[in-house]
This record gives C-alpha cells, structure tokens and sequence, in this order.
C-alpha cells in the first residue's frame, strides 16, 4: 500500500533565503606577493578568480556607490581606481610615492594617502584625478582614517608615536595627539564621537574623544599562552551601533573582540597566522580577515561569535574590501 509523503516547503524557506539573501556579497582582497587582487564568493565559500592587479597591492577601498575599487599599488607609486565588475581600469590617482595606506572622504570625492617615506599626507580630488594639496605630518604615517561627519582626516606617525588631526575644509593640522608607541591603524566610530587606534609595540588599542582628541581609555591586549612581543595589534573596526570593537593582533594569530561599551576583552578569536586587516560584511553579521602566512582569510560569525571558514586566496593577502 503506497502512502502520500508530504513535503513541508516551508521548512526549505529559510535556506533558499539566506542563499539568496548573500548571493551578490563579494569580498576582495589584495595579494602583496602575488601582486593580484583575489575575488572570493563567500557564501560558496571559495575563491573564484584572482586578477593580477599590479607591483605589491596593499591598500583597498571600495567606492560609496560600490562601483569602483581603489587599490594601493605601492612599487607602482599609485593609486589604481578599477571598475568592480569588469575589473578593467578606469584611471590611475596621483599617489605620490609609495602609497600602502588611504582614506576615502565619506561621499567618495577625496581621497587622502600616507606617503611613508615622505613623511607626508596627498589629499587627491577625485572628481579632478588630481592631487591638491600634500600635507606634512610627523615621521613615516600609515594608518589614515576620516570621520563620517566629514570633519576630521587622521594621520598616524608610526615614528613620532602621534596622530594628526587635519581639518577636512581647510586641509590642515588643527591637533597632534601623543599616542602608545608605533600606532599602526585607525577607526571611528559610526558617530564620529570617538576615534580607536592600536599601537603595535605597546600591545594596546586606545579610544580617543574626537572633541578633544585626548585618549580615554587604553585596553591592554593579554593573550594566555601568547607573549607580549608577539601581540601586535594592526587592524581595528567597530560596529555601527558601537557594541563591540575587533582588533587583528598581527603574529598572535587572534583577533580580539572587545566591548565597545565597557572597553573590556571578551575574548579572542583565532584565526590564520600574521592577521593584518579586517573588514565587515555589508549587514554587519560577518568580519573577514586576511591572516598574511598562511595565505588565506578567515569568516568570522558575528552573531555566534565564531570563526566558521577559511579560504585560501593566494600569496600575503593584505588589504580586505566588500562589496554588497
């Protein structure tokens, strides 16, 4: 006697949902050594193709409007702007010398570059592809960040352990922090009422009070098992409603989860080795990394708090951008 088997569909809903629901999510990653950009799909959870790019790709950014990827091309002295579809190249932006780490202003019509080597700030006029104005800061910056008011362009000197507060009409140093030694990397907040940055020698992340860019809390990062040299903070992001803060922690191959309310540790995540920089899914629910020795990115649940994949991609993956 044959008996009806019956399917309950709904029980299919929420899968075909959250597959289509992350379907476009793209993460782009740039390969230091390859000299190549990696194009994963992480939902399929592999790499699909890697384009080569240029000499030591390092930084990257995507457009406001998602249309267009800006990749640090350093051993080129450039900055690539490169359509995120195609991939072809639109244009090259007038770097200066060097160029590892940029800003973009929040609507996308400036961006502003660390000259290492030059002890030096180019602010470029996209619209123009033009530089405007090159600005001088204290010895070998890198990290640079802007605030979403649009008011603020930081610059940290990883030598003169200080971070430059330049003001976005005018294009000059208003403030000058003294800061933990060697900061490498800065975020604000969705706000902009504070400003993180991490110190890669001290083993510290400090929050600043953007009104009047004085630190106000610095979190010591201890990791069991882990000596302190080899804590090394690098790249750092806060959430949009400013609950939780993810530090990289360089050679201690973790990235550290700290409230961002109470400015406590609540754990640390471990993920590939040398993880350098980080980067949030559009919705906020995931946080990407790229581990540099191990050649690969690691998946991080937000929600669950875990790491739940690890994709290689190729040779020091550097820099991470995503794209919705």
């Amino acid at each position: 006697m044959r008996k009806n088997m019956k399917i309950n569909k709904t029980a299919l809903i929420p899968l075909f949902l959250l597959s289509a629901g992350l379907r476009a999510e793209t993460v782009f990653v740039t390969l230091e050594k390859d000299n190549a950009l990696a194009v994963v799909d992480p939902v399929q959870g592999k790499l699909v193709k890697t384009i080569a790019i240029g000499q030591r790709p390092r930084g990257i950014s995507i457009t406001p409007d998602n249309k267009f990827l800006l990749i640090a091309v350093s051993d080129e002295n450039t900055i690539k702007k490169v359509d995120a579809e195609t991939f072809k190249e639109v244009s090259l932006l007038p770097s200066g010398e060097d160029p590892e780490t940029f800003a973009l202003s929040p609507n996308g019509d400036k961006v502003y570059v660390s000259n290492e080597d030059d002890s030096m700030v180019t602010v470029i006029d996209t619209a123009k592809n033009k530089a405007i104005k090159q600005v001088q800061v204290g010895v070998e910056p890198e990290g640079i960040g802007t605030s979403p008011d649009n008011q603020w362009i930081v610059s940290a000197s990883e030598t003169t352990n200080m971070l430059h507060w330049i003001d976005s009409k005018s294009l000059e140093i208003k403030e000058n922090t003294l800061v933990d030694p060697r900061p490498r990397a800065l975020s604000f907040t969705a706000d902009s009422q504070q400003l993180w940055a991490t110190s890669e020698i001290a083993g510290t992340v400090m929050v600043l009070d953007s009104k009047t860019k004085q630190i106000i809390k610095t979190i010591k990062l201890n990791i069991p098992g882990i000596t302190a040299d080899n804590i090394q903070p690098v790249g750092v992001v806060i959430d949009n409603q400013r609950q939780r803060a993810y530090v990289a922690t360089g050679p201690a191959n973790r990235v550290a989860v700290i409230n961002a309310q109470t400015y406590e540790v609540e754990r640390y995540l471990l993920v590939g080795q040398r993880v350098w920089n980080l980067a949030f899914s559009p919705d906020q629910k995931r946080l990407y990394t790229t581990n540099g020795v191990s050649n690969d990115i690691s998946i991080i649940d937000l929600d669950g708090q875990k790491v739940v994949k690890s994709i290689a991609v190729g040779s020091y993956p550097w820099g991470v951008a995503v794209k919705p």
